[in-house]
């Protein structure tokens, strides 16, 4: 996974400090979004400013996504490669699971087209679905 993690990192021009590979390392290992508070539950007894500016640098650099679901604390997952510096092409659905409430990206399911008012311009969209998960309907 070292490889990967390292490869993820050049490619965005991040330079591969220790903590940037535990947190990739981190996200690589998710198959949902995780929050913050979770990120330094799984790497105490790490330093929470620097996994935040972590985070924000990941954001910044196009390599993490951030999702609000409703839950109070917002979610990160891995972008998609396409999304860089300049902009982040991650429009796409994600699922929040009522019963396990986790947050899945979809992305297969692209958020439609919003036709705005005159001089209204957006700057973000999010599309969450709520409902029940794959897992939990088993």
């Amino acid at each position: 996974m070292k490889a990967i993690t390292e490869q993820k990192l050049a490619n965005k021009n991040v330079t591969p400090t220790a903590m940037r590979i535990l947190v990739m390392n981190t996200l690589l290992a998710q198959n949902a979004a995780i929050s913050l508070s979770d990120i330094e539950k799984s790497l105490a007894p790490a330093d929470r400013i620097t996994i935040y500016r972590t985070i924000k640098t990941f954001e910044e650099k196009g390599l993490v996504h951030v999702i609000e679901d409703g839950a109070g604390a917002p979610k990160y997952a891995l972008c998609l490669e396409e999304c860089d510096v300049n902009e982040h092409h991650d429009l796409h659905v994600h699922f929040n699971c009522i019963c396990c409430k986790e947050t899945f990206c979809l992305p297969n399911c692209k958020i439609p087209d919003v036709s705005l008012p005159a001089n209204f311009s957006s700057t973000e969209m999010n599309l969450i679905v709520k409902g029940i998960c794959d897992k939990c309907a088993n």
